[in-house]
């Protein structure tokens, strides 16, 4: 009996660590869910919030400032995980989430709503980083496409449900219930986290200084650099005054981050990140995707609703089914990074997506809503199979005490290069309507006289023609991030063993 009392107590723990890293698990699919659904929930509920406080002038920061907070913090939040741990970070993180949306729900006026959007973004860093590293944390590398294909899923619901969710709250509730349902969600992911998520005991190391005016320099660059890329050619023309000034400021921010962080003992982002050809391929290849994601998010619900005549819900679905088939691809980039690796699965997916994304201006005049949205569920596919091998072949080259400032990077650079892709693609079809309408039209006001039914079919054609010209630049990005894996990539990810 006794010889058997190890092996029972054995199978217990390994029982009783499953279903602790399940419940971990289910905490970090409810984050991912905040920071997922944050990003899209809003947007339909625009008009009842304006109507409510004003401030339509200014209404674009509700976004903007909830992205430029998450994209800056990115890189901060990650180095803090490798000093202290995931679970404090996370925590935090999710705290101030949950205060931003505490306070958002009590906003009297725009800008103290602007205001508390960006408290939320500087928790939802956090949320986005940690969560993604502490799955690389969870699972071995033979495991990890597991909780990544949950992680895609999660996103891909949320980015479909957010605007719909947004809608129903605000029609029938109060936009201000947009805000309030994010507590008890958050409050069951904190409990979850506090009681289930136990990281191991780490050797002892003397308690490395925090770098802190390395991330105030990182944070004031960044927040000056996005900001111009946000409103220029927005709330003001590109070579104005105050485009310029903010360009200088950044500029100069820039090598201040550079003085301060050759100088730090620990530097919120170190040279390794863009010293390791593996990490510094990545990190460009997935500012080229977020670039190239901007293409269809922001531009194919106009070209659905001036060119094809689709109402807005049916143009939400026509976008939406690349969500639907770029987890599924996710969950199946696994098999064929065994056989081929992670760069050339990588190669395959970006390839593809250029091919797709080229053939988008062939697509016949005016045409039907079958054509773009087939087009969309193949390019969710094809991304599946870029994107997710390339994050899990950089966090399988790096230990625990860099997995987090690694992750970070990765995602500093998409999000940043869909700030830069809203900006350039903005500027991109914006010019094209104004050569092909004989005039200083841009997308925004064009849309509106098609919604009011003034605008003639010549318009219409500028709209198309203008769309095309964004999926070609998106093509070009793709081709971009192609390039770059196979000059600057090694052929095989340094994989360290688990």
């Amino acid at each position: 009996m006794g010889s058997t009392t190890p092996a029972i107590r054995g199978g217990t723990e390994r029982r009783q660590d499953t279903r602790r890293r399940g419940a971990v698990v289910a905490a970090l699919m409810l984050a991912m869910a905040l920071a997922a659904l944050d990003s899209t929930v809003v947007s339909t509920a625009v008009p009842q919030i304006v109507g409510d406080l004003g401030g339509f002038s200014v209404f674009s920061w509700l976004f903007s400032g909830y992205l430029l907070a998450v994209t800056v913090t990115l890189p901060v939040y990650g180095k803090l995980s490798d000093t202290f741990g995931r679970k404090p970070v996370l925590m935090a993180g999710a705290a101030v989430f949950l205060l931003g949306s505490l306070l958002c729900a009590v906003s009297w006026n725009m800008g103290a709503l602007i205001a508390f959007r960006i408290v939320q973004g500087l928790g939802g860093g956090a949320l986005q980083g940690t969560v993604q590293t502490l799955a690389a944390d969870l699972y071995p590398l033979a495991e990890r496409p597991k909780i990544q294909s949950k992680l895609s899923t999660v996103w891909a619901v949320s980015a479909v449900a957010g605007p719909g969710l947004g809608g129903v709250l605000a029609a029938y509730a109060d936009w201000r219930w947009i805000f309030l349902i994010n507590l008890p969600i958050g409050a069951a992911a904190l409990w979850l986290i506090v009681r289930h998520l136990h990281e191991p005991e780490r050797e002892k190391a003397p308690r490395a200084r925090v770098d802190w005016a390395g991330a105030l320099a990182v944070f004031a660059c960044g927040g000056v650099l996005l900001t111009a890329l946000v409103q220029g050619g927005v709330a003001w023309p590109w070579l104005s005054a105050p485009s310029l000034a903010l360009f200088g400021t950044g500029l100069a921010l820039a090598a201040v981050v550079v003085w301060v962080e050759r100088r730090a003992s620990e530097p919120i982002i170190p040279g390794w990140v863009w010293r390791r050809r593996t990490i510094a391929a990545v990190n460009l290849a997935l500012g080229a995707l977020g670039l190239l994601m901007v293409a269809p998010s922001v531009f194919l619900p106009t070209y659905a609703q001036s060119v094809l005549g689709l109402g807005p819900v049916s143009a939400g679905f026509v976008l939406s089914v690349w969500t639907l088939s770029w987890p599924v691809s996710a969950a199946f980039s696994q098999h064929v990074y065994r056989r081929i690796g992670f760069r050339d699965t990588a190669l395959l997916g970006i390839g593809l997506a250029a091919l797709i994304l080229c053939a988008f201006p062939f697509l016949p005049y005016p045409g039907s809503w079958w054509q773009p949205m087939l087009l969309m569920l193949l390019l969710g596919g094809v991304l599946g199979l870029f994107q997710l091998p390339l994050i899990i072949g950089v966090q399988s080259t790096v230990g625990w005490s860099e997995r987090g400032t690694a992750t970070a990077s990765v995602l500093f650079c998409r999000q940043t290069g869909q700030t830069l892709g809203a900006s350039l693609f903005g500027a991109v079809a914006n010019g094209v309507l104004a050569a092909r309408l004989g005039g200083a039209g841009d997308l925004d006001s064009v849309t509106r006289a098609l919604d009011a039914g003034t605008a003639p079919e010549a318009t219409r054609r500028a709209i198309a023609e203008a769309v095309h010209a964004v999926y070609l630049g998106a093509a070009a990005a793709a081709a971009l991030a192609f390039v770059v894996l196979l000059l600057v990539a090694p052929r095989r990810f340094p994989v360290l063993q688990d």
